[in-house]
């Protein structure tokens, strides 16, 4: 199993412009190591959200890179998502599934199906073409590149060991970081 601080600690290390939309137990970690306009920390909104948000940022700014790290408990409040994500395989977007088995946030109770669900198979029934399960640090390192440049879709399961988060307080207000990644990814002319 992977640790989740880790991965994210090597996620914003190799990272360059590409847009983050993090949410619930990956938001607070994935802030403490960036929390520029480019990142968008989606906990007020509706969760499992995140995808369909990264999504649409990536069919409006193709020439961008938008990753989406999302619970898998937020994946389950919308695993339709899946089908919608496969329909567009050329979007520039990779969504990592940040899978523990517990909601964090709430004080890691487990998931539905906590131990059964694999969601690597949901994706790849759904329609999403690559998808890759990351249980290691060696496969964690040789997926990275694929999740940061692409092309086109690309779903990663990271097997994180559970943690321990508090619910996540951004803090941007989320008026404030919306006006920041709209000036990020919209550069005045």
């Amino acid at each position: 199993m992977l640790d989740k601080y880790l991965c994210l600690e090597k996620l914003a290390r190799h990272r360059r412009d590409q847009v983050v939309v993090s949410t619930m137990s990956v938001a607070s970690p994935w802030a403490r190591q960036s929390d520029g306009p480019l990142d968008f920390a989606m906990v007020e909104s509706s969760m499992g959200q995140a995808p369909a948000f990264g999504l649409g940022l990536a069919l409006a700014r193709p020439e961008r890179r938008v990753i989406v790290l999302n619970g898998d408990g937020s994946m389950l409040m919308s695993l339709g998502s899946l089908v919608t994500l496969s329909q567009r395989p050329d979007a520039n977007l990779g969504l990592v599934i940040v899978a523990n088995g517990t909601y964090e946030v709430t004080g890691n109770q487990p998931i539905p199906g906590s131990g059964q669900v694999d969601f690597g198979t949901l994706a790849r029934g759904a329609g999403c073409a690559n998808v890759a399960r990351v249980s290691d640090n060696d496969a964690f390192d040789a997926a990275l590149p694929r999740l940061l440049s692409g092309p086109g879709l690309c779903v990663q399961v990271w097997q994180v060991e559970p943690a321990n988060e508090p619910v996540p307080r951004p803090v941007y207000y989320i008026r404030e970081r919306t006006r920041r990644l709209r000036a990020a990814v919209n550069p005045a002319p």
